[in-house]
């Protein structure tokens, strides 16, 4: 029986009274309070994620950008320094390898951030793409990562340093940041839809700052749970749900990502051309329950007696209580306010499909 993987914050859970389950091979917390309450505390103060287990690989050289290019679909030739893009790796037939961010943090010098469940394929699909004067290396043992977010996270986390947070603009990052004594990178990104930023340091910082961090005012500890609802609300994908290796950046509905105007050729670009130029087999869209019940993940779509997708992600939303979900299906079908069912324990419930996102922040 293999061993589960933890990051450097295990022993703080238990005084916080998280509870662990398995993630992907990692021993992580899915809540410390509970589910609704730290999605509550997120969307109307803060809250503090470990997400230690994400992936840092760095891509450096003189041939970054031009390799860079050619494994993902977004324009990195558009990053400057101390930018952060998002973007996805693409398989030839249009098929997502992951979704991750880039960050630059100098002329020819990348850091890459990737799913923790992908860290190994990814690191592995890199190095078999790899040409040029580049270095590719996964330092992911050597970080931990914290994400502070809610409409006061960025007001709780400036009482620990001097730096003026404010300073960072979204999608934007600082190096070489002190926050309460300790040197770390901060980019003002998330993936709860809210405000926020996400914390890069040595294990040790991570495990110092959690402490630090939770003893201000307004921020409570937050699991995979409340991680889960919060970016579901908000619509952001999940891969291994809404994304996969046969399900193509466009069919998920992130076509910002996919540059297909960009000289450069890139994995999957042809793939991805045909499916702009045909139109998408398939699309992601808003389903709602009108009958009694939640979509989940994997449960089937029909439209009278055809089959015509699958749930990618549903559940109760905490906060309004609507039971709803994302949907891939054929994108024929993938039009507001159209009845369809779901099948629910072998029985068909009437859904109606329903604008995305569930929720949008108030700037």
């Amino acid at each position: 029986m293999s061993t589960l993987k933890r990051t450097p914050l295990f022993d703080s859970y238990a005084k916080f009274g998280g509870k662990t389950i398995d993630f992907g091979g990692w021993e992580l917390p899915v809540q410390f309070s509970s589910i609704k309450e730290e999605h509550a505390a997120v969307r109307e103060a803060a809250g503090l994620f470990d997400v230690s287990h994400m992936g840092e690989v760095f891509v450096e050289g003189p041939g970054s950008l031009a390799y860079l290019q050619k494994l993902v679909t977004n324009d990195v030739s558009k990053v400057a320094i101390d930018q952060t893009q998002y973007t996805t790796m693409c398989y030839t037939d249009g098929g997502v390898v992951d979704d991750l961010l880039i960050y630059r943090l100098g002329e020819e010098k990348y850091l890459l951030v990737v799913n923790a469940a992908n860290i190994e394929k990814d690191v592995a699909w890199m190095k078999e793409q790899a040409f040029g004067d580049i270095t590719i290396t996964n330092d992911s043992e050597n970080f931990g990562q914290l994400a502070i977010q809610g409409p006061k996270a960025i007001a709780a986390l400036q009482t620990l340093t001097d730096f003026t947070l404010t300073d960072v603009k979204p999608f934007r990052l600082a190096q070489n940041v002190d926050i309460a004594g300790h040197n770390t990178l901060i980019s003002r990104t998330g993936y709860t839809g809210e405000d926020g930023f996400e914390i890069y340091g040595s294990p040790e910082t991570v495990v110092a700052l959690w402490d630090k961090i939770l003893a201000t005012d307004a921020v409570v500890p937050c699991g995979l749970g409340s991680r889960d609802t919060l970016r579901f609300e908000a619509c952001l994908p999940l891969y291994g749900q809404e994304l996969a290796k046969d399900i193509s950046p466009l069919e998920a509905g992130i076509n910002f990502v996919v540059k297909l105007n960009k000289e450069d050729d890139f994995n999957g670009k042809q793939a991805l051309l045909a499916q702009k130029e045909q139109g998408v087999p398939r699309k992601s869209i808003g389903i709602e329950m009108i009958d009694k019940g939640v979509p989940r993940h994997g449960y089937k779509v029909f439209l009278g007696d055809e089959e015509i997708g699958e749930v990618t992600t549903g559940t109760q939303l905490p906060s309004t209580k609507r039971n709803v979900g994302l949907a891939l299906i054929k994108a024929e079908y993938a039009e507001l306010d159209k009845e369809l069912e779901v099948e629910i324990r072998n029985r068909r419930l009437k859904v109606k499909t329903v604008a995305t996102p569930f929720y949008k922040r108030q700037k």
